[in-house]
């Protein structure tokens, strides 16, 4: 009996609904059967009598399920699956048998087989299989295509810059991330910790795992336990279902605890129990849970200031400094500012490789801000400048007020309209929103405190939590594709 062979399409042509399916069956009454109705359910059918000739078949072609009788003379179902999963290993696999037992049911999901059918079945009860089967199809391509788009969306994970701070940073990246060592990521707000936890992810042998980031200085007290360890139904008023904890979302992969200093006291000793055992405990049960998490820890503050002041234990900072990596701030690395403009201008902007993304002067005019918001702070200044500026390169006008004001000129500018008069041909300057003068009142307040963070909350009349947190939320999209 000659095999026959289905198109051929790429899966970005074929639609998922449409199953490539092999069926093997020793009896010609089920093989007439299913080649005459696997087509009229919409699925491209391979229909072969043997084990020997499906084998044959793998050989030719891929195929999205492999339906099978368990039994057959020479090779057996178990083996064709076995082959089909080695070509192509998202396969599924049903088997259909005559000979039901608990030993072949055994065996059977041993190899990760879909669904176990026993003789006699209904087409129906095929069909209900394969639909099945076609469902978890369509979403494993949603998720791949996901994926891309994420990875798409990020850019690259490369740390960008060739200052000798960089290389070194590049270099200790690299060393760590073929080790299983805790990291602790130190280095001011907005210097790309982030980026380098990523970094670390994407180059271990955890990557093809989730990486999870959460930051501790950014959920309510109350809520951080549950965030980290989950919470059975009913643990606290609220919790109206079981839900899984960050920890056990990382299982397998890593996780990312940013702000690391500001995890309340009570929590750094389940953490600490967490790091040495391997177990966590959701809120409201008593029973641990096993997970395999690498965790990467950062901070921008002094956690040995913070241990000699009660506010961080000892022992917790022995544990998650198994390795550190220091980010440097962008004043100690001025030289890689073209390099960076050009990264974040490519990210919005589709230009030819050897376009001048900024004039001489507008860089001369960024290397003389202090950047007390660091690699955040220049992200949002370009952002800001590429929607005042219709075409390259960014000019010292395209700046925002407060790095032209820092750099010496005078704004609005004297003898010139400002960028949004000269856009909306009004001759007063239009209103700032309030979230930029929120801004402009930060980085202005960081300035003249000379990055002193406790004294620019108190100047500004707000919480250090809530100056981190509006710190954070600046430009917070493009600092996850910053480089550092």
């Amino acid at each position: 009996m000659p095999v026959g062979q289905p198109d051929q399409k790429p899966d970005s042509e074929r639609s998922p609904r449409r199953l490539r399916l092999l069926f093997a069956d020793d009896e010609p009454s089920i093989q007439e059967l299913m080649r005459l109705e696997l087509p009229r359910l919409g699925h491209e059918a391979t229909v072969c009598p043997d084990g020997a000739t499906a084998l044959a078949a793998l050989e030719k072609s891929e195929f999205d399920c492999i339906v099978v009788d368990l039994d057959m003379p020479g090779v057996g179902g178990l083996e064709v699956i076995r082959r089909g999963r080695e070509i192509a290993p998202d396969t599924e696999a049903v088997i259909i048998t005559g000979k039901s037992s608990l030993e072949t049911a055994v065996a059977a999901l041993r190899q990760g087989v879909f669904d176990y059918l026993t003789k006699p079945c209904k087409l129906v009860e095929i069909e209900a299989v394969l639909q099945r089967v076609r469902r978890k199809r369509e979403l494993t391509l949603k998720l791949r295509a996901l994926e891309r788009r994420v990875r798409q969306a990020e850019g690259s994970m490369q740390l960008v810059g060739r200052a000798a701070a960089v290389a070194r940073m590049q270099d200790l990246v690299t060393r760590v991330a073929a080790s299983e060592a805790t990291v602790l990521v130190r280095g001011e707000t907005g210097t790309g910790k982030e980026l380098v936890a990523r970094s670390i992810h994407e180059q271990s042998p955890r990557a093809t795992g989730p990486l999870v980031i959460i930051n501790c200085g950014g959920l309510p007290e109350q809520l951080v336990e549950s965030e980290l360890f989950g919470h059975r139904r009913g643990a606290f008023t609220g919790a109206d279902e079981h839900r899984a904890g960050l920890f056990e979302v990382a299982d397998g992969g890593t996780l990312f605890l940013d702000e690391i200093g500001e995890l309340p006291p009570a929590l750094q000793s389940r953490l600490l129990r967490v790091l040495e055992s391997g177990e966590i405990r959701r809120v409201g049960d008593n029973h641990p849970i096993t997970v395999d998490v690498r965790v990467v820890c950062a901070t921008h503050r002094s956690l040995e200031e913070m241990v000699e002041a009660g506010n961080f234990r000892e022992d917790l900072l022995f544990r998650i400094n198994t390795f550190e990596i220091e980010t440097p701030p962008l004043r100690d690395r001025l030289d890689d500012l073209p390099e960076l403009i050009e990264h974040f201008v490519r990210l919005r902007r589709q230009i030819p490789p050897e376009s001048q993304v900024a004039t001489a002067e507008t860089i001369a005019r960024l290397r003389q801000h202090r950047w007390p918001g660091n690699i955040r702070e220049l992200a949002n200044c370009i952002e800001h400048a590429l929607v005042l500026c219709d075409d390259l390169p960014l000019e010292p006008r395209h700046l925002p007020g407060r790095i032209r004001r820092a750099t010496g000129e005078s704004f609005p500018p004297d003898n010139q309209p400002t960028a949004f008069a000269e856009k909306s041909q009004q001759s007063q300057q239009a209103p700032r929103s309030l979230k930029e003068l929120e801004t402009e009142a930060i980085l202005s307040g960081l300035t003249r405190n000379a990055g002193n963070k406790s004294r620019t909350a108190e100047e500004l009349g707000i919480s250090l939590k809530t100056l981190y947190n509006k710190l954070n939320q600046l430009n917070e999209t493009a600092a996850d594709r910053t480089v550092a």
